[in-house]
């Protein structure tokens, strides 16, 4: 039998639209405390069908009125080095999705470099960390983001990190660019694991039964250089939201059902 990490928790929706809401649900309350409070509130956001769907349900639900959105400054974990009007970029997802809809000033809004910039994919990925040096304190050149969301491939991918390459392995810069990536388009602008691990909390989204392999992988404490997902943890707390297709391998005592 499998030995299971203890230090992450499941919680499974029936469907992805379930769970899509549900997490939208969590994060406004999330931030709307720590808004209402006077706290600043980064977030590391993901793409892909399930991370948009997220952003679209927050931006539908009524109670995105209750946080202050001046307080809270939007991050990618990774993003497509294509042009910046490419619908394959995550940044136009999100804004479509959600910061379209919400008064959050510009300023606070945080894009990766795009490949009609002018800047090579290597050039943007250290602007980007330079970015992320302004928001940083004294013992890490980088916000800690209060939420990172964190989309996960059928390989176990987590932004643009993948199994058996070497930017899974860096940890001397925030930013890396990544060149021939397994999955297309092969150039990409990604957040390195330190950055990400320095988050207070860890959320991934999977979804569909091609994702129940790589949940069970990420779960088993598989190697993080072959299973990425296996290494992303949140310095406080680290979850895993499913629906019951990638569940189907779920050990009973991992499934948080009090959360």
């Amino acid at each position: 039998m499998a030995e299971f990490w203890t230090d992450k928790r499941v919680v499974i929706g029936p469907d992805p639209a379930t769970v899509a809401g549900d997490v939208a649900c969590r994060l406004i309350g999330r931030i709307a405390k720590r808004t209402a409070a006077g706290k600043t509130v980064h977030l590391g956001l993901t793409g892909g069908r399930i991370g948009t769907r997220v952003l679209e349900s927050v931006g539908a639900d009524p109670s995105r009125a209750s946080v202050d959105w001046s307080r809270v400054h939007f991050w990618w974990g990774d993003e497509r080095f294509v042009d910046r009007a490419s619908d394959l970029r995550n940044e136009r997802g999100a804004r479509a999705a959600l910061i379209s809809r919400i008064d959050v000033p510009d300023a606070n809004v945080h894009a990766m470099g795009a490949a009609d910039d002018g800047l090579g994919a290597d050039a943007a990925a250290a602007a980007y960390g330079a970015e992320l040096a302004r928001f940083g304190h004294a013992d890490q050149p980088w916000p800690s983001f209060d939420v990172c969301f964190l989309g996960v491939g059928s390989d176990a991918h987590i932004a643009s990190l993948f199994p058996d390459r070497p930017e899974i392995q860096v940890k001397d810069r925030s930013v890396v660019a990544v060149y021939d990536s397994p999955t297309p388009p092969p150039t990409r602008i990604t957040l390195t694991r330190p950055v990400l691990n320095s988050s207070q909390q860890v959320w991934m989204v999977l979804v569909g039964p091609d994702k129940a392999a790589a949940l069970g992988l990420a779960l088993a404490g598989a190697s993080y250089e072959s299973v990425p997902a296996a290494g992303a943890k949140g310095r406080k707390r680290t979850l895993l939201f499913v629906d019951r297709a990638a569940a189907t391998d779920v050990p009973a005592e991992l499934i948080d059902r009090d959360d």
